[in-house]
């Protein structure tokens, strides 16, 4: 018979004996696909909550998050233990959005596998392989559900199909369970093809039975499919011999190899599940969770360094072993603080113990590096937005974290007395600007205070500041990303701003030599102020920079006043001459001057220096440069000639296009820094979400002149 729903109450905190009794389950798939409905439904049938909650109603366990209420979709990463058949399973339910990109990212380092999710309505679609090419990449092993089965247009066999050409050519994509159809065709039941039983939800609440002689054929033939792709990728011997010779394979052997087999990350079978009043599917796959999901001692764990970045011992699933913790998700609120959920990799995490926090970034992402000892708080099983206290998190574990006031998504935590750094993982590159301005006074001086903490929880988050420009620029992952920052920021630090179009960081110099001379001469209650000077500026090669050349002779200007000559056209500079950016790549020679012997200083020949600068831009043209950076595109071969035509019209110069395996092809472009602003969602829009880019600075080039002229001018 099934497994009955758990007598533990909705709440209480669930509590693993050991790690291999733990499974770590990241729900994976597109939006829309019914991964945070399968998960309701899980929950459930476990016995995790007293009713199913729904998407639509904002009633979910996963979305608790007011904007993926109000937007009816997941947002962020949501996290929720319970227990079943002596294990403790958490499933970590990932956004399907390109745009939180991010949170997909972190749920795959907390798992071990994962359940990819694949409508039987909408079949896979490119969004679809790209979250599969997330898994792959990581080696995350995975089995699919086939959800939505009490749709209109729902077709099982066919998603089956559809799974097997699109993901790893099809051999090791088999169904496990087959559905069966009640009298109104709506899916009841299942074929357990390891077991070889029925599983009937069609009076409401599941029972198990033997299969019947009419469905004896039909499991034969697919059990028999199962067998082989299973020992194929388990590489299991004997049981490859016992299956060729003919003889029947116990469920026992059988199970074990499945399990071999899915934990290598190439075998995936298939499950179906229908959203009804019975929760059709739950516990089959519940039980294939426990049964063939590898538990933390199995799946392959991050690499650890000393926080020197000497090598250390590689670390394993021992809650006897040195802690090596990390924080996969970082939630702070004015009024809770701040949560981290972290997972256990090695030995065990202890409320109120004292931990230490390193935090170790590249250059670019905004983040300082620390590393830091902290007494942490309680620890917490979730339940989505319900926490359980926990008095200890073994390897394997992954529990919220209070009090960490240091910490963020992607530290490692540590024992003091052996600090370690894991290995991070991939976090995807904000590619969308977005300048934001503080409404009001007030606005502004709260501003800087919920950036840091939104920074703090998303890894994926960069704030820039450029000098040129003032403006304040968040990069993001896309327009959903955008919106969900500039949301908490307002709704949870009260901080209103308003967006604003990013100004490229431009750049001027000077067309051609010209003269320039700087006057000031003036006599204000018996203190005069008095400097002349003479100037010759030439351009240079780009990327020269600049140069100051002193050819004063006869002593027109003092050699002490000669350096504040200097630093007057450098302010200049800074300043610019035609359209307020920067004057670069020019070298500005000292000819002549006159001084006072009186009324002459420092401020005055620095104010003349200026002066001379400006007289000479007016003198000749003034050319603006503008950043360029190159493009690089990776698209299916079938988007290649509309990524270049759009290219083309954005003023960039294809440097070249290159093959890459798997039908895909390369682009590479210099273009216009301010052409690709929103090159992040146009690039969606021109590839039906299939294409990807990056981006690095290239050095400036000349503005168009009459792109130039309205930049002036305006």
């Amino acid at each position: 018979m099934a497994e009955k729903r758990s007598d533990r109450k909705p709440g209480a905190a669930p509590s693993a004996s050991s790690p291999d009794r733990i499974r770590n389950v990241a729900l994976v798939g597109p939006a829309g696909s019914g991964k945070t409905s399968l998960m309701e439904s899980l929950l459930h049938a476990a016995g995790a909550t007293s009713r199913r909650g729904s998407v639509g109603e904002g009633t979910t366990v996963g979305d608790s998050d007011p904007v993926a209420i109000r937007q009816s979709r997941s947002v962020g990463l949501s996290v929720a233990s319970f227990d079943w058949k002596d294990s403790v399973i958490t499933l970590l339910d990932t956004p399907g959005y390109a745009d939180f990109m991010g949170e997909l990212r972190a749920g795959l380092r907390g798992a071990d596998a994962a359940l990819f999710v694949v409508s039987s309505v909408d079949g896979v679609d490119p969004a679809t392989a790209r979250l599969w090419d997330e898994c792959e990449f990581v080696g995350l092993p995975r089995a699919i559900v086939v959800t939505n089965l009490d749709k209109d247009r729902a077709n099982f066999d066919e998603t089956v199909a559809v799974c097997q050409r699109a993901f790893t050519g099809g051999g090791g994509v088999l169904p496990i369970f087959l559905p069966l159809h009640g009298d109104d065709d709506v899916v009841a039941g299942f074929i357990d093809l390891l077991d070889e039983q029925i599983w009937d939800w069609s009076e409401g609440s599941v029972t198990v039975k033997d299969a019947e002689d009419r469905h004896r054929e039909l499991i034969e033939t697919e059990r028999a499919s199962l067998i082989e792709g299973v020992v194929t990728e388990s590489e299991d011997e004997e049981l490859m011999d016992r299956f060729i010779g003919g003889e029947h394979v116990e469920v026992d052997m059988l199970t074990s190899d499945l399990e071999k087999a899915v934990a290598r990350g190439h075998f995936h079978p298939v499950m179906g599940h229908a959203v009804t009043a019975a929760n059709v599917g739950s516990e089959l796959i519940l039980d294939l969770i426990v049964r063939g999901f590898p538990s933390p001692t199995e799946h392959p764990l991050p690499t650890v360094s000393r926080i020197d970045g000497s090598p250390a011992e590689p670390i394993s699933a021992d809650p006897d072993g040195p802690l090596v913790a990390e924080v996969i998700k970082t939630t702070s609120d004015p009024y809770v603080g701040k949560v981290s959920v972290v997972r256990v990799f090695s030995g065990t995490l202890g409320s109120d113990a004292v931990v230490h926090v390193s935090g170790h970034f590249g250059p670019e992402t905004g983040h300082e590096d620390h590393d830091v000892d902290e007494r942490i708080g309680h620890l917490t099983a979730m339940l989505g937005s319900q926490h359980a206290d926990v008095p200890q998190a073994i390897a394997g574990s992954i529990v919220a974290v209070s009090k960490l006031t240091k910490a963020e998504t992607g530290d490692t935590l540590s024992s003091p007395e052996n600090p370690l750094l894991m290995e991070p993982w991939r976090m995807p590159e904000p590619l969308l600007p977005l300048a934001i301005t503080p409404r009001s006074a007030g606005d502004e001086d709260k501003l800087g205070t919920a950036l840091s903490r939104v920074v703090a929880e998303d890894p994926t988050l960069r704030i820039e500041h450029p000098e040129e420009t003032g403006q304040i620029i968040l990069w993001t992952l896309g327009e959903a990303h955008a919106d969900l920052v500039l949301d908490r920021i307002k709704s949870r630090y009260g901080v209103e701003v308003d967006s604003a179009e990013v100004v490229a960081s431009m750049r001027e110099t000077f067309g051609g030599p010209t003269p320039g001379n700087g006057r000031l001469v003036k006599q204000s209650g018996g203190h005069g102020q008095y400097a002349v000077v003479d100037i010759t500026v030439e351009p240079l090669p780009a990327g020269t920079g600049f140069e100051f050349v002193d050819k004063i002779v006869g002593g027109a200007v003092p050699r002490n006043y000669i350096p504040s000559v200097e630093k007057g056209v450098r302010q200049q500079m800074t300043l610019g001459v035609a359209a307020g950016f920067p004057v670069v790549d020019i070298r500005v020679t000292l000819v002549d001057g006159k001084f006072h012997s009186v009324d002459s200083s420092d401020m005055a020949f620095q104010t003349a220096g200026a002066m001379a600068l400006k007289d000479a831009a007016a003198r000749t043209t003034i050319n603006l440069l503008e950043p360029i950076v190159t493009l690089t595109v990776v698209v299916p071969d079938e988007h290649v000639g509309a990524v270049i035509a759009d290219v083309s019209t954005r003023r960039g110069m294809i440097r070249g296009t290159n093959s890459l395996p798997g039908g895909k092809s390369q682009v590479v472009a210099d273009v216009p820094e301010s052409e690709i602003s929103r090159y992040a969602i146009d690039i969606r829009s021109i590839t039906h979400g299939t294409g990807e880019f990056m981006r690095e600075p290239a050095g400036y080039a000349p503005v168009p002149a009459n792109l130039a002229k309205k930049l002036i001018e305006g």
